[in-house]
């Protein structure tokens, strides 16, 4: 794809220039609430400086003006972006007889993406670029390589501390900026080099041909890479099957282009795996509530593969293939390209132009059927699965009937160890999930039954990540979990329904416990991951030692607060004699100690389940619980020395 289609998307007129560059309205309130502006304060909104900045140098690329980036964390936690694109224009804006390059870093919205012809197409989550990362950094310079000469800004929290400045001669284009982002705004400034290779490496698969360097000069934690695909997104398919199987060798890559819009699809099935993996962009932006790009490709690829099915005689009379059928084991990665980008939410998760629904789903119809035709053995194999799927799918359905008999019958609707609390609004409730009946039956004795909820489970439950839905109704391990949460599983999942806001995880401190949250998370991930991304799932986190001195009791939760806590046990002279015991399980505790330690909201510590990486959490719960025993052997290995507080 990628020097055919990066230069595909050029501007009509090479220029560009400050009568390019349009102003929609003044920099203002970012400092005061810069949520508004990148999301949040924390983590997110620290990294998505990086991103506006690099989204820049991206938009070079895609008119064909850029071919590398370099993002550099240098020793003191600053960033420093260089690009080999035109160059920020640095002549006389008309609108404000300023240099362009100083609306471009002190004016909210300004820049060549809206109307003014710089580019055709261009990304940028929020649009608001680099006047917020200014705005946002304790300070930030700029060079600009352009015209033989190389010209310099300097800035602090947004104010001018340097005039644009010519600094030397030069024989090169682009522009570098390094920012210090302002601790007085931010959590932690403490940037996360993996975070940001993930991201560069995301935007150099969609840009093919791009060569994006990443390096992190701090001290102890120096790392450099570089990343560079002429496969594009076919590329990124490979890279996010690695570790599965995949049912036929080549991806699958279909693109059209007209006027305004470009369109990539990649996919390739894999026979080892029985959840799909879809992962769409909007001119570069990940969408990850899909929109109308995706709804495309999911009713087209429905459609060919049932057509060609009854055309080859493998669906026979009324058989007809779900969508659901189609897309078991599939990973596919939707890049679409366009002028007019609508987005829906604040955050932009969603496309909404229909007319790249009809743009997707005829690219697929029409280039898909022929792939089909011309590649009979891979369409047999596609074909084959989605039988299995579909059968195995009829399967789930009739367990789900029995179930749904079986409850009609004995009279009762919750499984029969819930103990369920007083209060019905959800979002009031919370159910704890809890490994074994002994720790079980302390837990109802110790809760507090207006809002709190008790479900016992008992032994190992199913591997979801091997096994398809059909196995999945009627597991007597996982049935009571579907049935308490109420709110079904797979595409019949309905946020609405769900019966508790707040699904608490509660496993001892151990390896099996550790087993048991992995598996009950990957049945989450799989089978009800709006229950992950919503943010209901929580991990309770009981304590490992208990500290006794006379009738003062405490409760450490792990190592790294053991010493102090000993400490502060012995008193000021140091000579008080402490007890120390190691918590082996839940249902060692009594109902009173499993209150104060880990069900009481003033006192206990829970840990929200969050998804931030999409890609990171399917590729996590492939190796660890997938078929292949070789990437789980690498992971163990590689993270082995992370592992704390095991039972020996």
């Amino acid at each position: 794809m990628s020097e055919e289609l990066l230069n595909g998307l050029t501007v009509d007129d090479g220029e560009y220039d400050a009568s390019q560059i349009q102003v929609l309205e003044g920099l203002e309130a970012v400092r005061k609430r810069p949520g508004m502006y990148i999301g949040s304060t924390s983590s997110s909104g620290l990294h998505h400086l990086i991103y506006e900045i690099v989204d820049n140098s991206i938009d070079e690329a895609l008119a064909g003006a850029c071919t590398e980036i370099s993002v550099t964390v240098g020793s003191g936690g600053t960033v420093t972006v260089v690009d080999n694109g035109r160059g920020i224009p640095v002549d006389i804006q008309e609108q404000t007889g300023k240099s362009a390059l100083e609306v471009v870093f002190t004016v909210l919205h300004a820049g060549g993406k809206f109307g003014g012809g710089g580019y055709k197409v261009s990304g940028g989550l929020h649009g608001v670029g680099a006047s917020v990362v200014n705005a946002l950094s304790e300070w930030l310079d700029v060079r600009v390589y352009k015209n033989g000469k190389i010209y310099e800004m300097k800035f602090s929290r947004g104010d001018i501390i340097q005039e644009i400045t010519v600094v030397g001669d030069t024989d090169k284009n682009g522009t570098e900026v390094t920012f210090m982002p302002d601790s007085e705004i931010f959590d932690d400034v403490d940037f996360s080099y993996d975070v940001i290779k993930t991201r560069m490496r995301e935007q150099a698969f969609l840009n093919g041909g791009l060569r994006i360097n990443t390096c992190d000069e701090r001290e102890g934690r120096e790392a450099s890479d570089s990343m560079h695909y002429e496969g594009g997104i076919i590329e990124f398919v490979q890279y996010l099957n690695r570790n599965k199987t995949p049912l036929h060798e080549n991806v699958i890559f279909l693109s059209d282009e007209r006027e305004t819009s470009t369109a990539e699809v990649a996919f390739q099935y894999c026979g080892d795996v029985y959840n799909e993996f879809i992962l769409s962009f909007a001119n570069n932006i990940h969408t990850p509530d899909g929109g109308m790009h995706e709804t495309g490709f999911k009713s087209a690829l429905t459609r060919v593969l049932n057509d060609y099915g009854k055309k080859a005689n493998l669906l026979k009379g009324e058989e007809k293939l779900s969508g659901e059928d189609c897309r078991e084991g599939v990973t596919a990665v939707i890049s679409v390209r366009l002028m007019e980008a609508q987005f829906e939410g604040q955050t932009k998760s969603k496309l909404g132009n229909s007319e790249i629904r009809t743009f997707v789903d005829n690219l697929l119809t029409e280039k898909l059927t022929i792939f089909l035709e011309e590649n009979p053995s891979v369409a047999r194999q596609i074909l084959d699965k989605a039988i299995t799927a579909s059968k195995a799918r009829e399967a789930a359905r009739k367990a789900r009937e029995n179930i749904r008999r079986k409850n009609a019958l004995e009279g009762m609707s919750l499984p029969g160890k819930l103990a369920d609390c007083n209060e019905t609004n959800p979002e009031l409730t919370e159910i704890y999930i809890v490994e074994g009946d002994s720790a079980g039956g302390s837990a109802k004795g110790g809760r507090d039954s207006r809002f709190q909820a008790i479900l016992p489970l008992w032994g190992k439950m199913l591997n979801v990540e091997k096994a398809r839905a059909d196995k999945v109704y009627g597991n007597d391990k996982l049935t009571p979990v579907i049935t308490a949460l109420g709110a079904g599983i797979g595409e019949d999942f309905d946020e609405s329904k769900l019966r508790y806001h707040k699904v608490i995880i509660m496993a001892d401190a151990d390896v099996d416990g550790s087993h048991i949250r992995t598996l009950l998370l990957t049945f989450f991930f799989r089978f009800m991951r709006p229950l992950v991304e919503g943010g209901y799932v929580y991990a309770a986190q009981p304590p490992l030692f208990k500290l006794t001195r006379g009738k003062n009791v405490r409760y450490v939760l792990d190592n790294s607060e053991l010493d102090a806590a000993m400490t502060e046990m012995r008193g000021e002279d140091g000579k008080g004699k402490v007890d120390l015991t190691r918590n082996k399980g839940l249902g060692e505790m009594d109902a009173h100690e499993l209150w104060d330690t880990t069900m009481n909201p003033e006192t206990r510590v829970l840990k929200q389940i969050k998804m931030t990486d999409a890609i990171a959490a399917d590729e996590v719960f492939t190796v660890l619980m997938g078929e292949k025993v070789e990437p789980r052997k690498e992971y163990i290995e590689k993270n082995a020395k992370y592992a704390v507080d095991l039972d020996i």
